[in-house]
């Protein structure tokens, strides 16, 4: 019996893809900009977990919904300072805001 085997498809490496995107003045802008929210939003995940409370704890906590709290892990939500109050003392921790140059 001969066995066919499947040709493997090598998936483009995605430093490489967004470097080319990246070229773009305003693909670069983009980037940065969301970037940020992205970095916030994947934060307020990761201390979410560490703390070992879910989506709906932490929206109760904070008096919101679990949907918002999925939202604002995916970085699709803009959040105010006091948002991010509430949040970090939810997660026991405090919030701190710098400017760099």
């Amino acid at each position: 019996m001969k066995t066919k085997q499947k040709k493997q498809l090598k998936a483009p490496d995605f430093q490489e893809y967004l470097a080319e995107l990246l070229k773009n003045p305003r693909n670069r802008q983009y980037y940065n900009e969301y970037g940020e929210q992205l970095e916030i939003a994947y934060k307020i995940l990761q201390l979410r977990k560490k703390e070992g409370i879910s989506q709906s704890e932490l929206a109760k906590k904070i008096g919101t919904t679990q949907s918002n709290v999925a939202r604002t892990e995916a970085g699709e939500q803009n959040l105010t300072t006091e948002t991010l109050q509430r949040i970090a003392s939810a997660l026991k921790r405090d919030l701190k805001v710098e400017f760099v140059k």
